[in-house]
């Protein structure tokens, strides 16, 4: 079994990523669940920049790797506990984005309520405490975050987002980091007008 259209899927959602700058050559990265539960997800020493299908792994539906020529990423665990934690969920992006990595290493939380897009498209973003990269404790820090939001700043760490489709878990990610690029800079001005509670509900609303 090839599986390749899905294969060619995170592929090219890899490959996006690095071209937006979202992520470096080597971190990062991207799966997605099919409906008969195979996983498919970006291998691990691998050029993130011309990553192309044969470089992205298969997990079946108890946890093997049937693509055993390939080495697995060192945030596999933390995909499959995801995804067992959240089972409405179909993809999963990972990324170091630097203005979200900034607030990551800084503590501070960026705030969603700043644009309608923003509240809509990632709800509340969640900050996961720091854990050991590829460490079963980060696994379950992260599937934690997400048990009820979509979007996770991962402290001293990066992003990781979520969605139903491998394309509204990258959007996310691109809106994540447009969020936090747009907080910094009232950061640094000293002004920001975030949307009022009952504005927040109505967008809470709309999902």
């Amino acid at each position: 079994m090839e599986f390749k259209i899905e294969r060619k899927t995170v592929a090219k959602i890899m490959r996006r990523l690095y071209k937006q700058n979202l992520t470096t050559a080597s971190g990062g990265n991207v799966s997605m669940k099919n409906s008969d539960g195979y996983v498919f997800i970006t291998a691990s020493r691998t050029d993130k920049s011309c990553m192309n299908w044969k470089d992205i792994i298969i997990i079946d539906p108890s946890g093997k790797n049937i693509t055993s020529d390939l080495k697995p990423s060192m945030e596999t665990r933390m995909h499959l506990e995801i995804y067992k934690t959240r089972s409405d969920i179909f993809a999963i992006v990972h990324a170091h984005p630097v203005y979200a990595s900034t607030f990551a290493v800084s503590g501070i939380k960026p705030q969603s309520s700043i644009t309608g897009e923003s509240r809509f498209i990632l709800g509340d973003i969640v900050m996961a405490d720091y854990k050991l990269m590829g460490s079963e404790c980060l696994a379950q820090e992260c599937s934690k975050s997400l048990e009820k939001s979509e979007t996770a700043i991962l402290k001293n760490h990066g992003a990781i987002c979520i969605g139903n489709t491998i394309f509204e878990a990258y959007n996310r990610m691109e809106v994540l980091e447009m969020t936090c690029k747009i907080y910094f800079n009232t950061l640094l001005i000293n002004r920001c007008n975030v949307l009022s509670e009952e504005d927040l509900k109505k967008l809470d609303d709309m999902k």
